[in-house]
């Protein structure tokens, strides 16, 4: 199933001919890192000179972001600009593509994913994942939420049962479903299915949730339900979601990256980015001027 998910990776931009343009917009001032001093919440993820190459196209380069916990983090930017690939990078998946280089750290919690001996199960486990398209497995809605726990050794069926309940509440689906629960989730509708799928990202208990456009394939109530629900989730989780819809990042995320050409054009708070951009090609991109 992870296979198939990363195999239809974003195709990124495998032009470079317009490299030394864009570095001057980023780097002029030493290759700006993007800091947040003196905030009252904790860093939860540092990204630090991250370069990321598919093959011999450089699609990451020298990303330097820190991202807090307890808020939403929108990533926008045009197709192939590497918003999917960043957020793949920061639980690893990416490496599930055979021509992958990185260079650089990642630091989630100060320590660096990259690291021989850091474990990838169990970042995994700490960083929850929702995709595109919805992607229930083919079983019961209970078989669904229950699959990450029983994976981790939990048997009791009374503790499965509390965990179901619990991680349908929240995602904020459990009154919809709680009598449909050995019911094949194939058989619900596009909305309901992702939040099952985020219900089964809760239930094993994450520290961060990263959506790569998880609302692209819904309707508008869907979608608004599902925005709802993430403004509840920042409460509890760092979310770290990917959007081309300049709308949803303005209504739900606190603070916004803009990336181009697989840099970090502009990071700055969601209102400042929206009303105020530091960069004319932000303001465009914003505005509809392109992308």
């Amino acid at each position: 199933m992870v296979n198939s998910q990363v195999a239809d990776k974003e195709k990124l931009d495998a032009q470079t001919n317009n490299q030394d343009s864009v570095a001057t917009i980023v780097t002029t001032e030493n290759n700006k890192k993007y800091t947040i001093p003196d905030s009252e919440k904790k860093i939860v993820y540092s990204t630090q000179n991250l370069d990321l190459w598919y093959g011999e196209n450089h699609a990451l380069q020298n990303i330097n972001l820190d991202i807090l916990e307890n808020n939403v983090t929108a990533i926008i930017g045009p197709s192939g600009c590497g918003k999917s690939t960043y957020i793949k990078a920061l639980n690893r998946m990416v490496e599930l593509v055979p021509s992958v280089k990185t260079a650089g750290k990642i630091l989630y919690r100060d320590q660096n994913i990259f690291d021989a001996k850091y474990s990838k199960e169990k970042l995994r486990t700490n960083v929850g994942m929702v995709f595109q398209q919805p992607n229930p497995f083919p079983k019961s809605i209970y078989d669904n939420i229950t699959y990450g726990p029983k994976t981790h050794g939990i048997k009791n069926k009374k503790i499965l049962d509390e965990i179901v309940e619990k991680s349908l509440r929240g995602a904020a689906i459990w009154d919809e479903l709680k009598d449909r629960l050995h019911t094949n989730a194939y058989g619900l509708s596009g909305g309901q299915q992702q939040r099952v799928c985020i219900a089964r990202c809760l239930a094993i208990e994450p520290d961060v949730i990263l959506m790569d456009e998880p609302t692209s394939a819904l309707d508008p109530i869907s979608t608004l339900r599902v925005e709802e629900l993430v403004q509840e989730l920042k409460e509890n989780y760092s979310i770290i979601m990917v959007t081309h819809n300049m709308q949803q990042a303005a209504r739900v995320s606190d603070k916004t990256a803009f990336f181009l050409n697989g840099y970090v054009n502009e990071y700055d708070d969601t209102d400042k980015i929206f009303s105020n951009p530091a960069d004319k090609q932000t303001e465009d991109y914003i505005s509809g001027r392109f992308g």
